[in-house]
């Protein structure tokens, strides 16, 4: 798969893949010993990069939000996101590369024992602004409170220090949380299906389908499946490949 002219303009119109990373997500995305960015979406990056025949360039973020508010600055060619309706108007999503489950944290003390008990009037649910499960949440909630933090990290900390009645978020960041926290524990249900795919800017139509086709080749020969595995992140679900 030879990258034509119309992919390269779309993908690296600065001769190099400019690739923003959220290390938001760890399950995705983590801080190597070097201070490089590092996980599957890092790999993948690198491997597209390698594909088009140039460097890559990452800009890093603390939030899935800061990185799609980013590309109205123009900072980015490639991203790694959730595919949200939201975010399509203004993004060509591939098929989804990872799916992770969104869940709750909350205290052990607390009655609820599924993601639906907790959309009850007065309940009040910290999760990361801009996030994935922060937009679903948003059009699904009927009654609970959303009590948007900054990040999703920083989610977890205003449900612990405001006592709030739980935290949305990724549910292996969520769990090993509460493995290291006396006192929590995670819902064994789910509210949604996170599907991380990789993204481009609207209008470069080349260069989605050049990564689209790219993916489905990195799902299919197992590179996603052993990135996650290299990352720790063998939990996390690969997506399925096009016409699985």
């Amino acid at each position: 798969m030879t990258p034509s002219s119309a992919v390269l303009a779309d993908l690296a119109p600065q001769g190099a893949l400019r690739t923003a990373i959220n290390y938001g997500n760890p399950v995705l995305a983590q801080r190597g010993a070097d201070g490089q960015p590092a996980g599957v979406s890092a790999a993948l990056a690198h491997a597209l990069a390698e594909r088009l025949g140039v460097p890559v360039q990452f800009s890093t973020y603390d939030a899935a939000g800061k990185v799609f508010a980013a590309l109205e600055d123009d900072a980015w060619d490639l991203a790694f996101l959730a595919i949200e309706p939201v975010r399509a108007a203004q993004i060509d999503f591939s098929h989804p590369y990872v799916i992770i489950e969104g869940t709750y944290l909350l205290r052990d003390a607390d009655p609820a024992q599924g993601v639906a008990e907790l959309d009850r009037a007065g309940r009040r649910i910290a999760v990361g602004q801009g996030a994935a499960y922060d937009l679903y949440l948003s059009r699904t909630l009927t009654q609970a409170e959303l009590v948007r933090a900054p990040t999703s990290a920083a989610a977890v900390d205003w449900f612990v220090d405001q006592g709030l009645d739980a935290a949305a978020g990724v549910r292996q960041p969520l769990e090993a949380y509460a493995r290291a926290h006396t006192g929590y524990r995670v819902l064994a249900d789910s509210f949604t299906e996170i599907r991380q795919a990789m993204a481009v800017p609207k209008g470069r139509s080349a260069g989605a389908a050049f990564v689209r086709d790219f993916l489905d080749e990195q799902i299919r020969n197992g590179f996603v499946a052993r990135e996650l595995a290299a990352s720790g992140q063998s939990e996390a679900r690969v997506g399925p490949a096009l016409n699985a």
